[in-house]
C-alpha cells in the first residue's frame, strides 16, 4: 500500500494538510456563539495556539491524537517506522516546550485531545471553566 503514492505525490499531500481543523473549527464557533472573543492560529505567539486570548494571557490548542501522539489513541506507523518515531517524538517533545515557554511567562494554557471532544459540550463547558478562572486571575 504504501508505494501506490510517488514521493512527489505524498510530499504533495502532506503540504496541502491545513493548520486548521473542521475540530478547531467548531469548538471556535461554538465559544464564539457563548460571547467569547479570541484569535485563531496566532503566528506570533509561540506554538501558533489554535485559540488565543492575549487579554487574558490564554492559549488553548486542540491537540490530534495521531500528530501529537496522545498517550490513550497515539501510535507509531508501521510503515517507514523510523520517520514516524522521529517526526512524532519530535511533536510530543516541542508540545513541552511550548507549555514550558507559557507557564514560564504566567500564560494559562489549555490542552485538549482530539478523542476529549466527542462530547463538544463537555469540552466547551471545560473551556468555558477555563477562561472564566484565568480572567479571575
Amino acid at each position: 500500500m504504501a508505494g501506490i503514492i510517488s514521493s512527489e505525490g505524498r510530499k504533495n499531500i502532506m503540504k496541502s494538510i491545513k493548520s486548521e481543523s473542521k475540530l478547531e473549527n467548531k469548538i471556535s464557533k461554538l465559544l464564539w456563539h457563548k460571547g467569547y472573543r479570541y484569535r485563531k492560529n496566532v503566528k506570533n505567539l509561540v506554538g501558533k495556539p489554535d485559540i488565543a486570548i492575549k487579554k487574558y494571557k490564554i492559549v488553548i490548542f486542540i491537540d490530534s491524537c495521531f500528530w501529537h501522539h496522545c498517550p490513550d489513541h497515539g501510535h507509531f506507523p508501521r510503515t517507514n517506522e523510523e520517520f514516524w518515531r522521529k517526526k512524532l517524538t519530535r511533536n510530543m517533545e516541542r508540545d513541552i516546550e511550548v507549555n514550558n515557554y507559557y507557564n514560564k511567562n504566567g500564560w494559562n494554557i489549555l490542552r485538549i485531545w482530539e478523542h476529549e471532544t466527542k462530547n463538544l459540550e463537555q469540552v466547551i463547558g471545560k473551556i468555558v471553566n477555563f477562561i472564566e478562572e484565568a480572567k479571575m486571575k
